[in-house]
């Protein structure tokens, strides 16, 4: 009598692997001072494209007033590139150099 043998693929040993995902970088973007732009257009600009209520708007704008440069929010990269670009059109179509960049957070 001979034995066959079955192999069973469903009792196979399988070795769970976790796999390390970094979340991905965010970018703060930043409004830089200059000597020129009307400190009321600098308010709209943060109320118009960041979402701000006036009284963040203005406490922002003094930062980049006082300290040269401050942050307008922390986004992913595809919004932040958006952001800067939104607001550098702006103030060019509008006649001010407002500056506006990103930085990774």
């Amino acid at each position: 009598m001979s034995q066959s043998h079955e192999y069973d693929d469903d009792h196979a040993v399988l070795e769970t692997v976790k796999s390390k995902v970094k979340p991905p970088k965010r970018y703060q973007v930043v409004l830089l001072n200059d000597d020129y732009t009307p400190m009321d257009f600098v308010v709209e600009v943060l109320q118009r494209f960041f979402g701000l209520d006036e009284v963040k708007a203005a406490v922002i704008m003094m930062a980049v007033h006082r300290e040269g440069k401050g942050v307008c929010g922390v986004f992913s990269r595809e919004i932040a590139e958006m952001k800067v670009q939104q607001v550098n059109g702006f103030s060019r179509a509008n006649n001010h150099p407002l500056m506006c960049q990103m930085e990774v957070a």
